[in-house]
């Protein structure tokens, strides 16, 4: 019997876990900063939530359980979905803005990736603008600075781009998938004799041709861009692009951004900008996100919104490979040994140093073979205390001096 659930490869050592949890504090503390407030949603759905949503995640891929009822549940996967209803269905809203976050897993059966996954995303309901849209970007190229990432970019495209393009063309489901996969991939080789098997429109045929090359510098691409535009819908689409990218200008981060529009979200509810992030020498995006204007009006609403999420998992193997300073945070700051007679100091001692804010370990001399000695150690002997401090040792009458040392240590005169 297959095992769906139970994922050992993702288990974390105590010290991976601390930079990870370093990690997430990271992502909280910034999306706070642009005004973004906590949420969460159930891990159980009722699967019906996700079949009768267009657009959303493949049903093979729902990892499914039955409860005492014989209802059909899944669990999570996808948080946009469930945040779109509480939000659309939120009958006492105070404003017609929010702006919420999430720290939450998700789950889906993949031959390739672990079932379970952590993100950490941001969800902006309420206004549909290129500044509004900027606003979102800049946010994910903060938080990726404040990660210690120094060279990164932020792929951006329109969903609507290429959509416009192909809505004339007689296309079956099997072969615009396929035809999405080619342009995803830039498999410019396939592309042509695959367009020669379908009756297209020469103009029509050159501008899908063209598209994996719409990729690189904004300005650049903007321009190639223009003479592939077929109709008045795409000339909108690109405008919208401009638009964006001229906020981005305007906070100062445009060496941060490319542009492709050949960029296509497997996530059908997307609507307008949609983008993902890349970190220097990582193969794989460590965000993706987008403008999603349509999706609460199948929970009976009308509220534009756009977001994003971080895979958690891939920024932590990103920052590892580049040596993160958040890998260097030292787990314990001090050590304290102490003789039995000396045991009530010490452990008051502890207590003082751990209400300002210290990690702190206590052992017996007798157990001090079990800890690993960090570069500070305090030893409360039977005839004297010590604070070691940079191979130095210096003594001390009592907690109060210690403190005080710790502030200034120094080689007692």
């Amino acid at each position: 019997m297959q095992n769906y659930i139970f994922d050992n490869t993702k288990d974390t050592s105590v010290k991976d876990f601390e930079i990870i949890d370093d990690l997430i504090t990271t992502l909280k503390t910034r999306f706070t900063t642009y005004g973004y407030q906590q949420v969460r949603t159930s891990t159980f759905e009722y699967y019906d939530l996700y079949t009768s949503i267009t657009g959303t995640v493949n049903k093979d891929e729902m990892i499914k359980v039955i409860d005492p009822s014989g209802n059909v549940l899944v669990m999570r996967p996808d948080v946009t979905i469930p945040i779109t209803r509480m939000t659309a269905l939120d009958k006492y809203k105070s404003s017609d803005e929010s702006r919420l976050y999430y720290v939450l897993d998700v789950f889906r059966q993949s031959q390739n990736e672990h079932k379970e996954r952590t993100q950490a995303g941001i969800e902006y309901f309420g206004e549909n603008s290129p500044e509004s849209d900027a606003e979102v970007i800049m946010l994910a190229i903060h938080t990726l600075k404040d990660l210690g990432f120094k060279n990164f970019k932020i792929e951006i495209g329109h969903a609507g781009f290429f959509k416009e393009l192909i809505e004339h063309v007689q296309l079956s489901q099997h072969e615009l998938e396929q035809l999405q996969t080619y342009i995803q991939s830039k498999n410019i080789a396939e592309i042509e004799p695959f367009l020669k098997t379908l009756t297209v429109e020469p103009t029509v045929r050159s501008a899908i041709e063209a598209i994996p090359l719409l990729y690189g510098d904004p300005i650049m691409v903007i321009q190639k861009a223009k003479q592939v535009i077929q109709n008045e819908n795409m000339q909108l689409k690109l405008q919208n692009l401009i638009d964006v990218f001229d906020v981005l200008h305007a906070y100062g981060v445009e060496d941060y951004v490319v542009m492709d529009l050949g960029l296509i979200n497997n996530m059908n509810y997307y609507s307008g900008i949609i983008f993902q992030g890349y970190v220097e020498d990582f193969g794989k995006p460590v965000l993706m996100g987008g403008r999603y204007n349509n999706l609460a009006e199948q929970f009976s609403d009308e509220v534009p919104a756009i977001g994003f999420a971080f895979e958690i998992d891939y920024l932590f193997q990103a920052m590892k490979q580049q040596y993160s300073p958040l890998q260097e945070k030292t787990l314990v700051d001090f050590i304290v040994y102490y003789d039995t007679e000396k045991q009530s100091e010490a452990l008051f001692t502890a207590y003082r140093l751990r209400e300002d804010g210290y990690n702190v370990l206590t052992y017996s001399t007798g157990n001090r073979a079990k800890a690993q000695i960090p570069e500070t150690t305090i030893q409360y002997k039977k005839s004297l205390n010590l604070l070691i401090y940079e191979n130095k040792e210096i003594q001390f009458q009592d907690s109060n001096e210690l403190l005080q040392l710790i502030q200034d240590p120094k080689e007692d005169a």
